[in-house]
């Protein structure tokens, strides 16, 4: 593979890679005769996100060592996301100084190449390395999806900017009336006179598609949305908002000529007829056809990765996304607007893993935890 970035596309490209390292530890590089795609996916497999640069992007796109070639099969790998985000870390820099960036990657070589040519004759090479791996595709269907919205990414940006940083969720519910809000998410047992609600509507006119067939709400991660409506917003393309029940995955797109971007978010499991957040109230099971948890993974989602991860049957790797605990990998993770994980204990909460099904709650790994301790102190008692 070789591919040459010019001009304001080199920012697009930083931009892109800042919004998938919100998502996974991991980016995905496969050149397709179509384009050339990057994706990544979350440890707990709750959230998936691709880009695809169409060839038009590039001012040279060459997908396989012998150029356009369709019998020919490119060479995918995987690399690191810090290492990939160290390159494009400053933004501002890259559209001041960079004048062209290049692209390299060939089953012979030992690092994945990233030249940026700069003014005066500076060049910068990175070399990163990198592990072949097959390919990562998630199975999706915004047809299939009951609800759609589309608007512009102002609108959106504009109203998430109204919510704290270090917020973890936040709620969507639409109306057939015409309306759209979102709100903080609150847990049932969470005292609200002394939580901060931050509670933002939106009307119909407002938005550019408005398709809703019923009242609607899901609880999804903010964390996600906000890097994909900072790139929406730098390329000024408008948001398309795929949505169903809640625990069924939220779809988000940005459709261009020579760019198209996939955000798929896990969203949390609850009953319809919890409409209001402000009292507490038991989750029911939802109806059989849309209760994937047994499911096989091929029939929900796709991911023909085989060079990473623990052996079937084993537990999910605790999330980045919807995090078990602070970590040290997690205080030292890179975020370009510099937001603050979600201090003490997250809340108690069930999302649907986009991989394996429902994602252990904390309260029951302490639960075990604790149990265990109990076992262990009154068996080394009885050997005193």
């Amino acid at each position: 593979m070789k591919c040459i970035v010019t001009g304001g596309n080199v920012k697009a490209l930083g931009k892109a890679i800042h919004s998938l390292a919100r998502v996974g530890d991991e980016i995905y590089v496969e050149p397709l005769q179509e384009g050339l795609s990057m994706r990544t996916v979350s440890a707990s497999r709750s959230a998936y996100a691709s880009f695809l640069f169409a060839p038009l992007f590039f001012q040279n796109y060459q997908p396989t060592e012998s150029g356009y070639d369709p019998d020919s099969e490119a060479f995918r790998c995987k690399v690191h996301m810090k290492s990939f985000l160290a390159v494009f870390r400053s933004l501002p820099s890259l559209e001041k100084t960079v004048e062209k960036c290049l692209l390299s990657l060939n089953s012979h070589a030992s690092r994945f190449r990233v030249q940026l040519h700069c003014k005066y004759g500076v060049v910068k090479t990175h070399d990163l390395p990198f592990q072949e791996c097959e390919s990562l595709q998630a199975d999706f269907d915004t047809s299939q999806c009951a609800h759609a919205l589309r608007a512009p990414p102002r609108l959106l940006a504009d109203a998430v900017v109204h919510f704290p940083l270090a917020l973890a969720e936040v709620t969507l519910v639409a109306s057939p009336a015409g309306k759209v809000s979102l709100r903080s998410y609150l847990e049932g047992d969470t005292e609200v006179t002394r939580t901060m609600v931050t509670e933002l509507g939106l009307n119909e006119d407002e938005f550019q598609t408005f398709h809703i067939k019923q009242e609607a709400q899901i609880t999804f991660c903010l964390k996600e949305f906000r890097g994909l409506l900072s790139f929406a917003e730098s390329s000024n393309l408008s948001l398309n908002i795929y949505f169903d029940t809640p625990g069924r995955p939220a779809i988000f797109t940005l459709d261009d000529a020579v760019l198209q971007v996939h955000l798929v978010l896990a969203t949390l499991e609850e009953p319809e007829s919890c409409s209001s957040q402000m009292t507490s109230c038991t989750p029911k099971p939802l109806a059989p056809a849309y209760d994937f948890t047994g499911d096989d993974i091929d029939d929900y989602m796709i991911a023909m990765e085989t060079t990473c991860g623990g052996p079937a049957g084993t537990e999910p790797l605790p999330s980045p996304t919807f995090p078990m605990g602070p970590t040290s990998s997690e205080a030292q993770e890179p975020d370009s607007d510099h937001e603050g994980t979600v201090p003490g204990t997250p809340p108690q909460k069930r999302f649907r893993s986009l991989f394996f099904g429902s994602v252990l709650s904390q309260s029951q790994s302490l639960a075990h935890s604790r149990s265990s301790q109990e076992v262990l102190a009154e068996d080394s008692e009885g050997e005193s």
